[in-house]
Order: structure tokens, then C-alpha cells, then sequence
């Protein structure tokens, strides 16, 4: 019978963000389908690096060692045939990651199966599957390529921007709409209304979740918020929060000062924000994921 996964955190992540496949990419970007197959067939032994949501997938399935029923589930989706993605179970297999189920989608987007497989999270090099992902109601981010090094300790670090990834961006569509003053007027007005829940609502519950397994002084899951806004536009978030009664461990409020040192000092295995600009500037120092979602992103 198989096994159900409700329970458990389900995240989708590409075979390109798994590992490095960016040469092979590139061969298929040049030489086509057929040269990309024939190449990962011929090297279909070798086994491939970490790619950049390498150490953060580790440390999740870190968290099923010694338990009989897991909390965490990772599934691969990938744009790879079954036939060139053996090689990716090869790596997979060498190091020794826990993953056992795969979609393999021959070119077409991996998107559908995210919902069949009950996932929380996407995770993919091609921004137009995380696209598809978004508007289907899943959480996911294109990660960028970093040098970022991994975080070295086993607790999972994960933070978010706030506006258009945890929360929606109706504060900030008044901002880019009207400006800073109407922003703070408009939040310090609306401060015991609760914003609505962002893409990445569902997926914070999840490690909220994970997290009410453990005692508080000592789980395997951090949490941070750090976000531009500053005093008044505050007080929302932490009612928003509370009503949602939602634990977040860390929350930054910058007043749109540079995230990425923050980011360095909370030692974040992944940083989500939906701005480029500030995706960019991050991935040099953390693993970032850009969430495609909101006034930020429309053109």
C-alpha cells in the first residue's frame, strides 16, 4: 500500500538545483536534445557536485535519521527523461540521500505532478516551471547560482522576505503605488487588520509544524523574518503573525537597509525575497531563491 505523505513536509526540487548541472545545461542550450542525452548516458557513472540546494536538502532529510515515521519528504521533478536522469539517481544513490520517489517529464514541464505529490515547496533552476508552480498555488523560487559555502551546523536556517512571499503584497502595491509616507500611514491605520497570506504562508505553517515536534530551546528548524519594513509598518507583521498563530524565531526589520549582511549573521541556508535586486546581491553570501510573485514582478 502506499504510503501517505499528509503528514509529512513535501518538497519538489529540480535535478539542476540538486546538482550541478550547468555544463550539461549549457551543452544542451548549444548542441540540442540529443547531444545532452547522448552525454549524460555516456556519463551516466559519473557521479555529479552539489549543486546549490545541495546542503539544504541534506539537512532536511537529516531531520527522518532514527525515526520511524519521516518528516520529511523530497521528491525529484525533473525536465530529464527516466533514461538521462539514471544519473542523477546514480548521485543520488552515491550520496546516500533519502530520496526514493521522481517525476521524469521528458522536456515538458514537471509543474502538474506538484499536487499529485502533495508538494509544500518547489525548487527549480527554470523560472517559468516556478511560474506555473506559483499560479497553481505551491510555494517555489528559482534559486540563482552561488558560491555561497554551505552552513556548517545541522540546524535548518531558513528566512523570508515579507511582502509578496509571506504575506501578499497589497501593503507594498501602496507603496510603489503611492509612496513611503502612504505606506506607513496605511500600515499604521490597518495594524489590527491581518495581511493576507503570501505564497509562502502554507509553506512556513509546515516548518511551523515540524518545529511544534521539538521543544523550542532545542529544534532542528530557525526561522527569520527580515524584511525592509521598519517602525510603524512593524506592528502588522506581528499581529498578522499572531493571528495566523504562526511562530517565526527571528524577525529583522531593516528600513531598507542592505539584507545581506543580516542574512550572513543568521547563517540562512536559503534566503526567499521577491525582488531581484535584492536576490542578487544576497546570493553571494547565502543560497536565494527569487519568488516571482507580486507588484515587484509584473511588468
Amino acid at each position: 500500500m502506499p504510503q501517505r505523505l499528509d503528514n509529512r513536509l513535501v518538497i519538489g526540487i529540480s535535478s539542476r538545483t540538486l546538482f550541478d548541472l550547468e555544463d550539461s545545461h549549457a551543452r544542451f542550450e548549444r548542441e540540442g536534445v540529443e547531444a545532452y542525452s547522448a552525454f549524460q548516458i555516456e556519463h551516466e557513472n559519473d557521479i555529479l557536485e552539489p549543486g546549490v540546494a545541495f546542503p539544504l536538502v541534506r539537512k532536511l532529510l537529516h531531520l527522518n535519521e532514527g525515526r520511524e515515521d519521516p518528516l520529511v519528504e523530497v521528491i525529484l521533478l525533473s525536465r530529464n527523461s527516466a533514461d538521462t536522469g539514471l544519473r542523477v539517481f546514480n548521485s543520488i544513490e552515491h550520496y546516500k540521500l533519502g530520496i526514493t520517489r521522481a517525476a521524469f517529464t521528458n522536456g515538458e514541464s514537471p509543474w502538474r505532478y506538484i499536487g499529485s505529490f502533495g508538494a509544500d515547496l518547489f525548487l527549480s533552476a527554470n523560472g517559468s516551471d516556478v511560474d506555473a508552480a506559483l499560479r497553481a498555488g505551491c510555494a517555489a523560487a528559482t534559486l540563482v547560482p552561488s558560491a555561497a559555502e554551505a552552513n556548517d551546523t545541522d540546524q535548518i536556517r531558513i528566512a523570508f522576505d515579507g511582502d509578496a512571499v509571506l504575506f501578499s503584497d497589497e501593503a507594498e502595491r501602496i507603496f510603489r503605488e503611492k509612496g513611503l509616507d502612504a505606506f506607513r500611514q496605511s500600515e499604521k491605520s490597518s495594524a489590527r487588520q491581518a495581511l493576507s497570506g503570501g505564497p509562502f504562508r502554507n509553506f512556513l505553517s509546515a516548518l511551523h509544524r515540524i518545529q511544534q515536534a521539538f521543544p523550542i530551546e532545542d529544534s532542528p528548524i530557525r526561522t527569520a523574518l527580515v524584511t525592509a519594513r521598519d517602525a510603524p509598518a512593524h506592528e502588522r507583521v506581528i499581529r498578522t503573525l499572531r493571528e495566523w498563530d504562526i511562530r517565526i524565531d527571528e524577525a529583522m526589520f531593516l528600513g531598507g537597509m542592505d539584507k545581506t549582511p543580516f542574512l550572513r549573521a543568521f547563517g540562512a541556508d536559503i534566503f526567499f525575497d521577491d525582488q531581484r535586486a535584492h536576490v542578487e546581491r544576497a546570493s553571494g553570501s547565502v543560497a536565494t531563491g527569487h519568488v516571482p510573485h507580486g507588484i515587484a514582478n509584473e511588468s
